[in-house]
């Protein structure tokens, strides 16, 4: 029988017009909204300028300093010299888990031929699973129903617990 692993969420939205107070947080807000309906039992939010240190920084101390098991970023991931997004996960990442990444891109490239412009990365560190959303609040919201299954399972997972992920538990 599968157990339910409480989803302990950080939502971190990398924006340099965000972090100086010109631009609202709206992708960061869909994310924690979408992550409180799959009953996220806590979300954290945080606001960075687009630096790629800083986010590894983060990225490492909620992995590995609190008790997050899912961390969610929002921009950074096209390709302008300031998204640095991909690069500051790869270097916090133990281990690559393409498959969010990849499903996310490929149900984009349905709506829109610059889904393909993303960089998006999802990997491992320990037991936190880290997926790399783009900035728009809509695309935020469309990428997160393609993940949005899996995500208990892929916890679960993480946590040593669950079932076979083929058949269903007996």
């Amino acid at each position: 029988m599968s157990e339910t692993v409480a989803i302990r969420a950080v939502v971190i939205t990398l924006s340099d017009g965000g972090y100086a107070g010109r631009r609202v947080d709206d992708s960061g807000a869909v994310l924690e909204g979408l992550l409180n309906e799959l009953g996220a039992e806590y979300v954290e939010r945080l606001l960075l300028p687009d630096e790629e240190l800083l986010l590894s920084e983060k990225l490492v101390h909620y992995a590995d300093h609190t008790s997050a098991n899912l961390i969610l970023t929002t921009g950074g991931t096209g390709l302008t010299s300031r998204d640095v997004t991909p690069e500051a996960t790869k270097a916090a990442i133990d281990r690559e888990a393409p498959g969010f990444a990849e499903a996310m891109r490929a149900a984009s490239l349905t709506k829109t031929p610059h889904a393909m412009l993303s960089r998006a990365v999802s990997g491992l560190r320990g037991t936190t699973l880290i997926i790399n959303f783009p900035g728009s609040p809509a695309a935020c919201k469309e990428q997160f129903e393609v993940i949005r299954a899996a995500l208990p399972h892929a916890l679960e997972k993480l946590a040593d617990l669950g079932g076979d992920c083929a058949r269903p538990d007996v």
